[in-house]
C-alpha cells in the first residue's frame, strides 16, 4: 500500500522546472519516470536538482506558516521555555506554543515537518541511487552531488526521529518505533523502523557523505566536510556519544572563526558573517513576504505577528549573562525608542528580541542560519564535560566565552554547576535558531516555564514532565490513512 505523503511529495524533476530561477524548483507532483530521468540525464541536471533541494529549505509551501526548515526551527523554539510570546497576535504558532498542535495528528502544523523532510528524502534518493549511472561528466562532480544528497537524507531522518520518535537512550535498546526508512525512489508504504535503526541509518549516510565530499563548495547553502562533521557532532551529542561529539565538533569548526562583538549586532541574517558554516541565502526577488522565517522571528518586518507579538527571551535566562557579555544587547529588558527597532506601530515588550533583522520593514528576506561555529565550541565543551574531561571542556568553553565576554576568566565551577554554565550559554547563544525543544528532549528534561516571564493565560502549558508522551509528535493522520503499516504514537 502506498504512503500518501511520499506519493504527493515526491519531486517531479522536469527540465524546465530545474532551469527556473523564480518558481519553486521542487514541484509537488506524483512520481514519474520522466521526472527522475530528466534529473539524471546529465550531471548539470543532477546539480540543478540538488540546488532545488537547497532552495526547498526556505521556500513557501501550502500555508502561511509553512516556509521550509525555518518553520521547523520556530516550532522547536516555541515548544521550549526560552522563547516567550508577548501577545496572541494573529495566532500563528500559538497552538504549538501551547503544546497542542504537535500532538494533533490532523493539524497542518503537525504534518508539515513530516511532509517537508520526506520530500527532501525523496529527492535525495533520486540522486543517491542514480547519479553514479549518469553517462559522462566529471566523476568528482557526481561524487560531490551524491555526498550532499546523502547528507540531506541523514539530516532529514535525524530531524524526523527526534520529533516523531522517542528520545534516544544510549543505555537502552532503542527499540521503540521511530519513522519509516525509505531509501529508494518508491511510494510504497513501509512500517516505522525502530529509533535505533533510524539513528544507524543517519550515521551511515553522514559517514558516507564525509568519505565522498571534497573540501570545496559553491557557497554556504551547500554541504562541505565542515558541515557534515557538524551534523555528525549533533547526532553524537543526541546519542550521548560524548567522545565522538567532541571530536567531530572540533573538526567541524576548523577554518572558521568566531564573530566580533560588532558582528553580534549585524542582525543574524547575513551569511558573510565568519561564524556561519551553513545557511540559506534569500535574495530579494525570492521573497515570500509573510511566508518566511524572518516574518515571524525578526524584530523589524512589518507583519501583524511582529507588530503585536514581539518575541522575548526568558528573563531568568537573560540574567545568567555577565554584565560584560556582548550578547546582552540582542534583547532589551527595558525597551525605549532609542534602544529598540520595531516595525511602524509595533508594540514593545520587556526582554524583547533585537537579534534577527529582516531586510527592511516591507521585505522579509535575509539569510537563514542553520549552523554556526559557536555551536561547535559549545558541543565540544558540553560533551567533554559530560564525559568527565572537565579540564579539556574548560579549555573549549573558555576560548568561546572570552569571545563573548571580554575579560572572561576560566570557570571555577565543577561538575553539574559547570555543565549548567555551558548549557545556559548554549541557550543564550542559539536562541531562536531551532534547538531548545530538541535539547530538552535529548537530555530527558522537563519543560518548566514557571518563574519566568511567560504569561500563563497565553502559554497555557507551563510544565511537561520529562518522558511524557507529549514529547513525541503525533504521526500525521493523513500518513496513517494512506499507509496502514504505520502505527500512531501513544
Amino acid at each position: 500500500m502506498k504512503s500518501l505523503v511520499r506519493s504527493l511529495f515526491f519531486t517531479f524533476f522536469a527540465a524546465a522546472t530545474l532551469a527556473s530561477c523564480k518558481k519553486e524548483f521542487l514541484e509537488t507532483a506524483p512520481t514519474t519516470q520522466v521526472g527522475s530521468s530528466a534529473a539524471l540525464s546529465t550531471v548539470d541536471n543532477a546539480r540543478a536538482a540538488l540546488n532545488g533541494i537547497h532552495r526547498s529549505l526556505y521556500i513557501g509551501y501550502a500555508n502561511q506558516g509553512e516556509f521550509g526548515y525555518g518553520s521547523v526551527m520556530i516550532n522547536n523554539e516555541v515548544l521550549g521555555e526560552d522563547y516567550v510570546f508577548a501577545g496572541q497576535s494573529n495566532g500563528w504558532f500559538l497552538g504549538m506554543y501551547r503544546w497542542i498542535d504537535h500532538r494533533n495528528s490532523n493539524s497542518g502544523d503537525n504534518s508539515f515537518p513530516y511532509r517537508f523532510f520526506y520530500r527532501v528524502i525523496a529527492n535525495a534518493n533520486v540522486l543517491i541511487n542514480g547519479v553514479d549511472g549518469i553517462a559522462g561528466g566529471v566523476q568528482a562532480d557526481k561524487q560531490n552531488i551524491k555526498a550532499q544528497a546523502l547528507a540531506y537524507r541523514g539530516w532529514s531522518y535525524f530531524n524526523l526521529v527526534q520529533l516523531y520518535g522517542i528520545r534516544f537512550d544510549r543505555g537502552g535498546a532503542n527499540a521503540n518505533p521511530g519513522v519509516p526508512l525509505l531509501l529508494e525512489s518508491s511510494t510504497e508504504g513501509k512500517p516505522r523502523s525502530t529509533v535505533g535503526e533510524v539513528y544507524a541509518q543517519v550515521n551511515k549516510d553522514l559517514d558516507e557523505a564525509e568519505a565522498l565530499l571534497t573540501a570545496t563548495r559553491a557557497d554556504k547553502s551547500n554541504f562541505n566536510l565542515n558541515v557534515v562533521r557538524g551534523l555528525q557532532a549533533r547526532v553524537a551529542l543526541t546519542q550521548q556519544d560524548w567522545v565522538r561529539a567532541a571530536s567531530k565538533a572540533a573538526a567541524a569548526r576548523t577554518g572558521f572563526n568566531l564573530m566580533s562583538a560588532a558582528q553580534q549586532l549585524d542582525g543574524f541574517s547575513n551569511w558573510d558573517n565568519p561564524e556561519w558554516m551553513w545557511g540559506s541565502r534569500v535574495i530579494d526577488d525570492q521573497t515570500t513576504f509573510f511566508q518566511a522565517y524572518l516574518a515571524y522571528i525578526s524584530f523589524n518586518f512589518n507583519s501583524t505577528n511582529i507588530r503585536t507579538n514581539p518575541k522575548r527571551i526568558n528573563n531568568v535566562l537573560y540574567n545568567t549573562m555577565a554584565a560584560a557579555d556582548v550578547r546582552r544587547p540582542l534583547w532589551r529588558p527595558t525597551p525605549t525608542a532609542q534602544n529598540v527597532v520595531t516595525p511602524p506601530g509595533g508594540n514593545t515588550a520587556t526582554f524583547m528580541n533585537q537579534k534577527f533583522r529582516a531586510k527592511d520593514f516591507g521585505n522579509s528576506t535575509g539569510d537563514i542560519p542553520y549552523m554556526r561555529v559557536a555551536e561547535m565550541w559549545l558541543i565540544e565543551a558540553e560533551a567533554r564535560a559530560r564525559n568527565g574531561e572537565e579540564s579539556l571542556a574548560k579549555d573549549a568553553f573558555t576560548t568561546f566565552m572570552q569571545n563573548r565576554v571580554p575579560g572572561y576568566t576560566r570557570s571555577t565551577a565543577t561538575g553539574a554547576a559547570f555543565i549548567d554554565e555551558i548549557m545556559n550559554s548554549r541557550r543564550v547563544e542559539l536562541w531562536g535558531e531551532g534547538f531548545r525543544f530538541l535539547d530538552l528532549k535529548r537530555l530527558n528534561l522537563p519543560l518548566n516555564r514557571n518563574g519566568a516571564n511567560h504569561n500563563q493565560a497565553l502559554a497555557v502549558m507551563m510544565t511537561v514532565p520529562a518522558g511524557s508522551p507529549d514529547w513525541q509528535w503525533a504521526i500525521p493522520q493523513s500518513e496513517i490513512n494512506a499507509n496502514k503499516l504505520v502505527t500512531q504514537n501513544p
